[in-house]
């Protein structure tokens, strides 16, 4: 599902990641663990597509069976947007619009149709025990209903991997758990692949394997 190999990146100069090399079989839950600056985020970027790799190295990204790097920036944003969803710390919601329009984005991005978007958007936030609260905006929602709106438009394309950045940084304790235990009933249900970085360990040891990233690479 995610294979990487000999993967670096580097700003000006200093080097990020220094051959960071990485399997993920499809369904599998991987947490990547480590102190703060060892290049987690940088290479969740570079799995999602929204970075690249240095050119210089001869590495290889393959993602749900497709070469990333030999992909256009077009069929690369083609591609994630319908086989990659993203959970973030922050959940980037859109103030403007619903919990519903924001869960739909995705989806009229991938030319679905309207009325078929937002009954597969009802569902899902049905599914996430949202469905009182799908024509509320953001600022009207809670800490933990906002980040599980965040989840369900991740979803609302049925992508094969879910990649999440301290999904539960910003939560209090009891909606940190809750959303914890929802990745792993969306991988039992959906069967997707995920890859969480996290520095919460109670996330880490439910995953199926936990990784440790230390000065650019995976130890």
């Amino acid at each position: 599902m995610i294979f990487c190999k000999d993967i670096y990146k580097s700003y000006e100069n200093v080097a990020v990641l220094k051959g960071v090399n990485l399997e993920v079989e499809k369904g599998e839950i991987v947490a990547i663990v480590g102190p703060s600056g060892a290049g987690k985020t940088t290479l969740l970027q570079i799995l999602g597509t929204l970075d690249k790799p240095n050119k210089k190295n001869n590495y290889k990204l393959k993602l749900n069976g497709s070469s990333a790097k030999e992909l256009s920036d077009k069929q690369i944003s083609e591609f994630r947007n319908k086989n990659i969803g993203f959970v973030f710390q922050f959940h980037q919601l859109l103030p403007e619009f619903t919990a519903l329009e924001n869960v739909c984005i995705p989806a009229l991005i991938n030319r679905k149709n309207k009325k078929e978007a937002l009954k597969k958007a009802e569902e899902l936030l049905d599914f996430l025990g949202l469905q009182d609260r799908k024509n509320h905006k953001p600022n009207e929602l809670s800490g933990g209903e906002q980040q599980r709106v965040a989840v369900a438009r991740a979803l609302i394309n049925d992508p094969a991997i879910i990649l999440a950045d301290e999904p539960s940084g910003n939560l209090d304790t009891e909606a940190a758990k809750k959303l914890h235990k929802l990745f792993f009933l969306l991988r039992d249900k959906f069967g997707q692949t995920f890859v969480l970085v996290t520095h919460n360990e109670e996330l880490a040891a439910m995953a199926d394997r936990k990784l440790t990233m230390i000065d650019g690479k995976i130890v």
